[in-house]
């Protein structure tokens, strides 16, 4: 309560220094030139949750009280021009169902009615004789065809002209959002909105709709919620009906002639406990009604809502006619400066306004007046110590002209020896210079980078043959022993030493002097190699860091005078890390991985073989990524054979031999890179 009667009182200050709501087109029954007066307020409960509100005056009022909401906290408020507050207190206890309380306030010819709830509820008016009857309902109470939440955007008895709507109109919002833009013949249509089961139902009080108009579109393909818009004429009014799907909801508003409702879908999050405003605007939202008011008491509202100050332009005039339901303030606040070409500049909590040529034209003289000063104002020369950055660097730095932070008068030098920087500007451009450097003298980050190289190797060696042999007489040989005795047959497989297997036939006579030899061979060879070299380097963000190891191999070079000289050249595996710490903290890292080795010698020289890889990659702190490619892979089929005999079926393979090599290699490397902690190694 407390709450409520500090922004009323706020309400009450800000009509003192000129706030006053004045609807020009509102207006108070007046006996004998004399104000009307609230003389009593009551409340009473009818079926269905409904509270009824009953405002009693001294007078018959000819419109309905305008209004407004606020949903945080949850309060309904009612103006009534030209009434003072008689009741001779400020606040009425109603304690009825969801109403608490309500606060009368009277601020000059003025008195406002500002209802508390618990929890915001719909409401409608109505004026019957001297008393304003004020209907208040939860929200979405009722359903099938029984309208609910209706919302009266203007008076809809006042006035007995007749209306027309010029033109009808959907599109598709920024936001996927459906907006259906309606142009009226004036701004003083009564416009009423509702929820009528699953559809939203606009009705514009005794409003023609041309025979143009009177259609259904079908605007599905839009990839909106909006399914349908249907426009057609019921009990002379005009009436408009959307049809949504899904969950949504909606907002309208109207400036001037054109009066717009958006729908947008809503997407539930059980964990979320307020569904979001329109992407773009996060006031809280609000609901305002004035016909005709002044764009200065708009304004005015606005800062009372928010508690903002706000300074006002003498130029700024005119009036509007504003119809917001359920807008964030700050979209309400653009709303008020687009359809006046008006603009702000915020300054803390400050606001200041007015018309975009009269801000524009004062920030041009601000600007010319600082140049002038610029021009005109003394030289101070600064010195600055440098700790971690190079003297020359930040000079290079300040003096670019492509983006020059020293004015046209400034200069800047350095001193190596002592890392000591000199500027000589105004005091605007040292200034500048300092935050640039607090920016930028600092340590750079250090990257530890670990790699390691695995060179595998694997082999395959294949050979498949026979021989057969005769000799005459006097002695035969068999595996290099010389064979005596009877005529035998031996079988011999050699040892592991020798790398082979085979099988070898000796066929002789008693006399020894004829031997026959048949022999046949098989061998496979099977190997893998693997190499391996872990070297590791410490390097600054965003400097190359290269690793190499290997050979410089010597060679005669002639020289042009005809004497020779050594020169060397390079046969080394090499690889070159650039990294990069990102705000993540992971590290991308432009890597050169390169294999030399020693190749043919050309007339003394020798060739080097090369293979390299270039990348990037990005790799979390501590993470490892593999880098291959460098791949070899040799084969080589060999035969040897006597011509014809190799040919026979069987025993061909006493006459030929075939040998199959096969080897690959690889190189992996393996890269892992650490950041290095800033107190790293101070304790």
């Amino acid at each position: 309560m407390e709450h409520i009667i500090t922004k009323m009182n706020r309400f009450i200050r800000m009509s003192v220094v000129g706030l006053t709501l004045g609807l020009l087109s509102i207006s108070a029954h007046s006996v004998e030139g004399e104000l009307n007066a609230i003389q009593s307020i009551s409340s009473s409960a009818e079926a269905g949750g409904k509270v009824v509100v009953k405002v009693s005056l001294k007078a018959a009022m000819t419109t309905q009280p305008a209004a407004f909401t606020i949903n945080t906290p949850p309060r309904i408020a009612f103006d009534f021009p030209s009434t003072t507050n008689g009741m001779g207190k400020s606040t009425q206890d109603l304690g009825m169902g969801d109403v608490r309380s309500a606060n009368i306030v009277q601020a000059g010819g003025r008195t406002r009615l500002v209802v508390n709830l618990t929890q915001m509820l719909s409401y409608e008016s109505r004026v019957e004789g001297n008393d304003v009857y004020i209907t208040l309902q939860p929200k979405g109470l009722g359903g099938g065809a029984e309208p609910v939440a209706a919302t009266h955007f203007s008076d809809t008895t006042a006035s007995q002209q007749k209306h027309s709507l010029r033109d009808v109109d959907f599109r598709r919002g920024k936001n996927g959002e459906g907006r259906v833009q309606i142009d009226l013949s004036d701004a003083d249509v009564g416009i009423d909105i509702k929820q009528q089961g699953k559809a939203l139902v606009v009705d514009f009080q005794r409003t023609a709709l041309p025979k143009n108009l009177q259609r259904k579109l079908d605007v599905s393909d839009f990839a909106t919620p909006v399914q349908f818009v249907d426009a057609f004429v019921q009990s002379g009014n005009a009436r408009l009906s959307i049809e949504p799907k899904g969950l949504w909801e909606y907002s309208a508003y109207q400036t001037d002639n054109k009066f717009i409702i958006e729908v947008k879908a809503v997407v539930e999050d059980p964990n979320k406990l307020v569904k979001g405003n329109v992407p773009g605007y996060s006031g809280e939202k609000l609901t305002l009604n004035f016909q005709n008011i002044s764009t200065r008491e708009a304004l005015s509202v606005i800062a009372d809502f928010t508690g903002l100050n706000m300074v006002i332009s003498d130029t700024v005039s005119g009036s509007l006619t504003l119809r917001l339901k359920d807008v964030p303030w700050d979209q309400a606040f653009d709303i008020i400066l687009q359809s006046k070409g008006l603009d702000m500049r915020k300054n803390g909590n400050v606001i200041q306004v007015a018309p975009r040529e009269e801000i524009a034209a004062k920030e041009k003289i601000d600007f010319s007046s600082r140049q002038e000063i610029t021009e005109l104002e003394p030289l101070r020369t600064e010195n600055f110590q440098l700790s971690y950055a190079k003297a020359a660097d930040i000079v290079r730095l300040i003096s670019d002209d492509r983006q020059k932070i020293l004015s046209k008068r400034g200069s800047a030098n350095f001193d190596v020896r002592t890392n000591l920087l000199f500027v000589k500007d105004v005091p605007s451009s040292l200034e500048e210079v300092a935050r640039l450097i607090k920016l930028v003298d600092v340590p750079v980050r250090q990257v530890l980078i670990e790699a390691r190289f695995v060179e595998a190797g694997e082999s395959f060696n294949h050979t498949l043959g026979g021989r057969l042999g005769y000799q005459g007489p006097d002695i035969g040989i068999a595996n290099g022993n010389a064979v005596r005795g009877n005529v035998n047959g031996n079988v011999n497989l050699p040892g592991a030493a020798s790398g082979l297997g085979g099988l070898t036939l000796n066929l002789f006579n008693a006399t020894k002097t004829e031997l026959l030899t048949m022999e046949l061979n098989a061998s496979a060879i099977d190997g893998t190699t693997k190499n391996i070299a872990s070297p590791r380097v410490v390097t600054g963000d965003k400097t190359a860091a290269t690793i190499e190891s290997g050979v410089e191999v010597p060679y005669l070079q002639a020289s042009s005078s005809g004497a020779t000289n050594v020169a060397f050249k390079k046969a080394v595996l090499g690889l070159t890390v650039t990294p990069q710490i990102t705000p993540e903290d992971s590290v991308t890292m432009k890597i050169s991985v390169s294999q030399d080795t020693v190749g043919n010698i050309y007339a003394g020289v020798p060739s080097i073989n090369t293979k390299k890889v270039d990348t990037q990659v990005l790799v979390e702190n501590g993470g490892t990524v593999v880098i291959g490619g460098v791949y070899t892979q040799d084969a080589t089929d060999s035969n040897s054979a006597v011509p014809g005999l190799s040919e026979v079926p069987v025993l061909g393979w006493l006459f030929k031999q075939n040998v199959q090599v096969k080897s690959k290699k690889e190189l992996l490397v393996f890269i892992t890179p650490k950041i290095l902690k800033e107190t790293l190694g101070s304790n």
